[in-house]
């Protein structure tokens, strides 16, 4: 069966053959991410936005670094600018920091889940397919280099009738999500089972509520949520 390759996501591959890569972060030739811009998520800080342990919904929330200079740079190119080839430094970050969070857990056999924050479908098309599913493998993967076992459950989806939430507010962002997070139970671990939140930014904290509340709903429990970036 033929899959279907997006002509921007093709472009990109060809060029990639062509030219070196170039450090999304700083310019540098050589590699997607140099590594002078990879120190930039050696400091996981807890973020005191979203879902609360006090609601008794999720573990602590971390961010890698603020959503602002080189960190920014690479996650607005990996998201909108087409670099999937940054998918695997960022997902290597994620994974050096997780198994030493406090609260984001294993299971009981030892395996982390792993569930990535869901995009928009227009959004995902028009960037040939969903990037955090990609940053999710990733991780997983280098969790696996690792000899920690990492199983990425795509279990959210939004449903039509969301818009961008660039611009909005935190109501606004909220009002957006309500009622249109939905859990596939067929691609969700059995519940009761602990797992982590994966996302790129954190701003308001509206979408790791909406994602959480529907894991929950489902008997799935948050342990933690880990992002690349939060805003502020």
């Amino acid at each position: 069966m033929a899959v279907g390759v997006s002509f921007p996501s093709l472009g990109r591959a060809v060029i990639d053959l062509i030219l070196p890569a170039r450090c999304a972060g700083c310019g540098e030739l050589g590699a997607a991410c140099c590594t002078r811009c990879r120190t930039v998520w050696q400091a996981p800080r807890p973020v005191a936005r979203g879902p609360t342990v006090e609601a008794g919904q999720v573990g602590t929330v971390y961010a890698l670094a603020r959503y602002t200079g080189v960190p920014r740079r690479l996650v607005l190119a990996f998201k909108e600018r087409g670099r999937r080839d940054l998918a695997r430094p960022l997902g290597e970050a994620l994974a050096g920091a997780l198994p030493y969070l406090r609260g984001p857990r294993p299971d009981a056999a030892g395996t982390w889940w792993l569930v990535p924050a869901p995009s928009r479908a227009a959004a995902a098309r028009s960037r040939g397919g969903s990037h955090l599913l990609a940053l999710a493998g990733c991780c997983a993967a280098a969790m696996g280099a690792a000899g920690l076992r990492a199983v990425v459950a795509p279990a959210l989806s939004l449903a039509r009738g969301a818009r961008d939430a660039v611009g909005l507010d935190h109501r606004e962002r909220a009002a957006n999500l309500a009622g249109r997070m939905r859990l596939h139970a067929d691609r969700a671990p059995p519940a009761g089972t602990p797992l982590v939140l994966l996302d790129d930014v954190l701003t308001t904290g509206a979408t790791a509520r909406a994602c959480v509340a529907a894991l929950s709903a489902g008997g799935l429990h948050t342990t933690g949520v880990l992002v690349l970036t939060a805003a502020g």
